[in-house]
């Protein structure tokens, strides 16, 4: 009885002698143990209490869980169905049409989705499951090639900048300058890497319109220069006559070539490195050879271009500075 007496007491030690029966007394001088403090009861018996971390002010702020779950949106103007595919919410614009497949373009306004009056919407949904990585892909690239291309929008204004040949070149507005009559000079470049001056022959208090007018005056000028230099320059390495040459403004094309000759370049071209604009004129003059893109076209190409495919990439990849 002593015994399960003992190990009842041992049970309720320091938590209250209200629950502990009279001790007999010893027999023999026992050694005393220190009570345990108390422990308050949401505290585990062996865990470490720390102290806060500190806060760093510089930190950001935490995001909420809420925000992390937003779904991305690519919403075509013309949109009439819609999907999730991934983390992004996509509406496209769906077409019927007299075509044997499901089609897929993706532009600068969004996804487009062509498919023939006989298939099912189910196999529709189906079809663009199935091509989500290639679409989502293409969807970001186009979206931050936009976002490149705002950035570069011109304030036509004294003191902006555009790239000419691939360097900036920056507008003063000089109207006492004394070249009227060809409405722009180019200052000569400096050993100190500043950009160059482009004079032009435009008053001061001139509307943003004059302005952009007369830049884009010059720079036409100085594309045609170049782009019949480089157009005599390659004809005769491809075995090529070009007949007549037309400057085009086209928002999605940068050259076509048709076989009387006739070839038209982009003026906007002028804003590449050199070795870029090369890549678009030697591609139209092979179009004199070769009507289409066969392997045989792009062997042409590469007989006069080796690294045609990396200038290719460039022209793609490359923002163009938005002029409206």
């Amino acid at each position: 009885m002593g015994g399960l007496l003992r190990f009842t007491m041992d049970l309720f030690e320091g938590l209250g002698s209200e629950f502990a029966p009279p001790a007999p007394a010893p027999a023999r001088p026992r050694r005393t143990r220190k009570p345990k403090p108390a422990v308050p009861p949401s505290v585990l018996p062996d865990a470490a209490v720390l102290p806060p971390e500190p806060v760093d002010p510089s930190a950001p702020p935490a995001v909420p869980l809420a925000d992390t779950l937003t779904l991305a949106t690519f919403a075509h103007p013309q949109a009439t169905r819609e999907v999730v595919l991934g983390s992004a919410r996509v509406a496209y614009e769906f077409k019927r049409g007299k075509r044997k497949t499901i089609g897929f373009l993706v532009g600068a306004e969004g996804l487009s989705v062509r498919a023939p009056r006989w298939v099912a919407l189910r196999d529709v949904d189906a079809a663009i499951h199935e091509k989500s990585d290639w679409i989502l892909r293409k969807l970001n690239e186009t979206r931050q090639r936009l976002a490149r291309v705002e950035a570069t929008r011109i304030e036509w204004k004294d003191g902006a900048a555009f790239p000419f040949l691939g360097e900036p070149v920056v507008m003063r507005l000089d109207p006492k300058h004394g070249f009227a009559s060809v409405g722009g000079t180019l200052d000569a470049a400096t050993d100190e890497g500043a950009p160059r001056v482009l004079r032009l022959a435009v008053s001061q208090n001139a509307e943003p319109s004059q302005i952009r007018d007369a830049a884009q005056a010059w720079l036409m000028r100085q594309a045609r220069k170049l782009f019949i230099e480089r157009l005599d320059h390659f004809a005769p390495l491809l075995g090529v006559q070009w007949q007549k040459l037309s400057l085009s403004n086209a928002a999605t094309r940068w050259g076509s070539a048709s076989a009387d000759g006739s070839i038209r370049l982009n003026w906007r071209l002028i804003h590449f490195r050199l070795p870029v604009i090369d890549y678009v004129v030697a591609h139209e003059l092979a179009h004199l050879r070769v009507m289409d893109h066969s392997h045989r076209f792009w062997e042409t190409v590469e007989s006069v271009l080796p690294d045609y495919d990396a200038l290719r990439k460039q022209l793609k990849d490359e923002a163009v500075p938005r002029w409206n």
